[in-house]
C-alpha cells in the first residue's frame, strides 16, 4: 500500500514539473512577442505591413527648356547658330536652354530658387558675375559663340517677363509640380537631376548674402 501512494505521488509531481515547464515556455514565447507567441502556438504566420515609398520624379535638364517654351512661348529661342559638329542650324539650341545649362553647369547654382535664378539673370545684365565666353555652353559646339546675343536677347526682357521666367523656371524644376511631365526612371545621364522642395544636399546651397543683392531682388 505504501508503494502505491508512493508511486502516486512520483506520477503526480512528474506531471505537475512538466505542465511547469511547458507553461513557463509558452509564457516567455507570448511576453517576447505576443504575435510570435500566438504563431508559435497555433502555427501560423504574423503579416507584415510594407510602407510603399512615392515614386521619386525625375526631371532632365535637358526637357525642361521645352516646357519654359510651352508656357511662354513668346520668349525668343535664339536657335539659329550653326552646329560645328554637322554644318547644320542646331535647332534644338535654344537661349533658354542655354541659359539653364549656365545656371546649373557653369555656375552650380540651385534650380529651385528664386534668387539663384536672379543671380542668373543678373550676370546676363552685366551686374553680377562676369561671363567667361570659354565656359558659356555652345562655345565649343556652336561656329559663333551664342553669348553675346543672349545677353543681349535677356536685356530686352523687362522686370515683369524677367519674374514670369523665373517662376516658370522654379515650377519646372519643382517635383512636385504638375507642369513636370518627366517621369523617365533614367538616371545615370548627367542632364538628369533629382530635386526637392527641401535641399538634402544633392543641388548646392545658395551663396550667403554679398554687397548689392538687395538691388539684385529688385531684377
Amino acid at each position: 500500500m505504501a508503494i502505491i501512494q508512493c508511486s502516486q505521488r512520483w506520477y503526480r509531481s512528474v506531471l505537475l514539473a512538466l505542465g511547469f515547464a511547458v507553461l513557463t515556455v509558452l509564457a516567455s514565447g507570448i511576453e517576447s512577442s505576443p504575435f510570435q507567441g500566438l504563431a508559435k502556438i497555433s502555427g501560423l504566420t504574423t503579416p507584415v505591413a510594407i510602407a510603399q515609398q512615392p515614386p521619386t520624379r525625375v526631371v532632365r535638364i535637358r526637357d525642361v527648356w521645352q516646357q519654359v517654351y510651352q508656357q511662354l512661348p513668346d520668349l525668343p529661342k535664339e536657335n539659329e547658330y550653326v552646329s560645328l559638329e554637322n554644318g547644320e542650324v542646331a535647332a534644338e539650341d535654344t537661349l533658354i536652354g542655354r541659359l539653364i545649362r549656365y545656371h546649373v553647369y557653369v555656375k552650380g547654382r540651385s534650380p529651385l530658387s528664386r534668387f539663384d535664378w536672379k543671380l542668373t539673370l543678373a550676370d546676363y545684365l552685366g551686374v553680377n558675375e562676369g561671363m567667361l565666353e570659354s565656359q558659356y555652353p555652345g562655345a565649343g559646339s556652336l561656329k559663333q559663340n551664342p553669348l553675346d546675343g543672349d545677353r543681349e536677347t535677356v536685356r530686352t526682357f523687362n522686370r515683369s517677363q524677367r519674374q514670369e521666367l523665373v517662376d516658370t523656371l522654379v515650377n519646372s524644376f519643382d517635383p512636385n509640380s504638375s507642369e513636370n511631365a518627366s517621369d523617365s526612371p533614367d538616371r545615370s545621364s548627367e542632364e538628369t537631376t533629382q530635386t526637392s522642395p527641401k535641399n538634402n544636399g544633392s543641388s548646392p546651397l545658395p551663396p550667403l548674402p554679398q554687397p548689392g543683392d538687395a538691388e539684385l531682388l529688385q531684377l
